[in-house]
């Protein structure tokens, strides 16, 4: 049986940001976060990434959104997959990775702090 293209139920923005996030989250996020809590220099570069994501996404004028980070975090993917990148399948040397996974890492620290005033620095 065939369900009519009107009642079955297209994914919302809310829906695509979120699979964005959660899948961004387990593929770099939990144990970036985790290296870089016990990296300081790691997560100081992190650090320094989140405060030019959030430049990026005017996030000193206006909050950021689970919509913007996740469009940013697309965009970084996209641009560095044009430009020959692609995602590590082996777990990622922390100390050792590269601009795009510090980023998406970055992007991954500001999502996790979404609720927090703008005039307060990121808890990594």
């Amino acid at each position: 049986m065939r369900v009519p293209p009107d009642r079955v139920p297209s994914p919302t923005a809310v829906d695509s940001t979120r699979s964005i996030l959660v899948a961004l989250a387990n593929a770099v996020g939990l144990d970036g976060l985790a290296a870089a809590n016990a990296e300081p220099g790691l997560l100081a570069v992190v650090d320094q990434h989140a405060a030019a994501v959030r430049e990026s996404l005017h996030g000193d004028h206006r909050p950021l959104t689970a919509a913007a980070l996740a469009g940013y975090a697309e965009g970084v993917r996209s641009a560095a997959g044009e430009n020959g990148w692609s995602p590590p399948t082996d777990p990622v040397d922390w100390s050792e990775a590269d601009w795009v996974l510090v980023r998406l890492l970055a992007v991954c620290a500001l999502t996790a702090v979404l609720g927090t005033p703008a005039s307060q620095p990121p808890t990594l």
